[in-house]
């Protein structure tokens, strides 16, 4: 983490995804040739991947897909709802 800034830089959040990954496979006892062959993703990505942290959004998805952990990325970029309306109701203009 950055010394004066508590958000993950880019390089940070790779990081943590390959070791999530690295887990996933390495707890179901899967090579990375047999993942690669289960997931349609090249073994060469996933080697660089597990190596360098660079892997394509479709590659990552595909490995998500495998793990059954697709679902993780639904709140990616999720916009938040209108909190105006919710504020409305309880403004001291409308008491």
């Amino acid at each position: 983490m950055s010394k004066y800034n508590a958000l993950k830089t880019p390089a940070e959040v790779m990081q943590e995804l390959v070791g999530k990954i690295q887990e996933l496979r390495k707890k179901d006892k899967i090579s990375q040739l047999e993942l690669s062959k289960r997931s349609g993703v090249s073994f060469g990505s996933i080697k660089r991947f597990e190596t360098t942290g660079q892997i394509s959004l479709e590659s990552l998805l595909k490995l998500a897909y495998f793990f059954n952990r697709l679902e993780d990325f639904t709140p990616v970029f999720q916009i938040d709802a209108d909190l105006g309306s919710v504020e409305k109701l309880f403004s001291s203009k409308t008491r």
